[in-house]
């Protein structure tokens, strides 16, 4: 009996069944390795945004601490306006504010900051500080001071910073401590 002639043996191949799992497992992990890169995408989508509002929380920080330490503020005014007594008589602004620039007195949160901040890229040329690089105006955020007292010479300062991302908002907070000792 020579090839040509020889009968098919049982279970040769592989059967639709087979088929079907087979192309069931490799289109779940298709679909698994397209969620992750969909969410890498985001987390880098997001992380410029991350990065202005971890910069600006600090910055918060550092001008209370600036003004107490300068004596720009005395320490009954490193408060915020209302705050938990509803008339704590400083001059940081009680809720979210818009991520406004520093004022005159240099301090964010305040009655007299300027406009809204702007982040700034380059333009068509991809040089920075040229005639036609781009301003895009933070909009989308927005910062929080919150001073509460601890003792007569010791409070809490937390900073958080709202801002969205794509249809979802976020935030960092950023919490230290202040003594009235500069």
């Amino acid at each position: 009996m020579d090839d040509q002639t020889r009968p098919p043996l049982a279970g040769a191949g592989f059967t639709l069944v087979e088929v079907l799992v087979a192309l069931a497992i490799v289109t779940g992990a298709a679909l698994a390795l397209a969620a992750v890169l969909a969410q890498g995408t985001q987390i880098l989508l997001a992380s410029q945004a991350q990065m202005i509002a971890t910069e600006k929380a600090t910055e918060a920080v550092e001008s209370v601490f600036t003004a107490r330490d300068t004596r720009v503020l005395a320490w009954a005014q490193v408060r915020n306006v209302a705050g938990a007594s509803g008339a704590d008589g400083g001059i940081f602004l009680d809720g979210p504010q818009p991520l406004r620039s520093a004022g005159p007195d240099g301090l964010v949160n305040t009655a007299d900051d300027g406009p809204i901040e702007a982040l700034v890229l380059p333009g068509p040329d991809n040089l920075l500080g040229t005639a036609d690089d781009q301003r895009v105006p933070l909009t989308d955020f927005t910062r929080e001071i919150e001073i509460r007292d601890l003792g007569p010479n010791l409070r809490r300062l937390r900073v958080t910073v709202r801002y969205r991302v794509g249809t979802g908002t976020r935030e960092h907070v950023l919490v230290t401590y202040i003594s009235s000792y500069a």
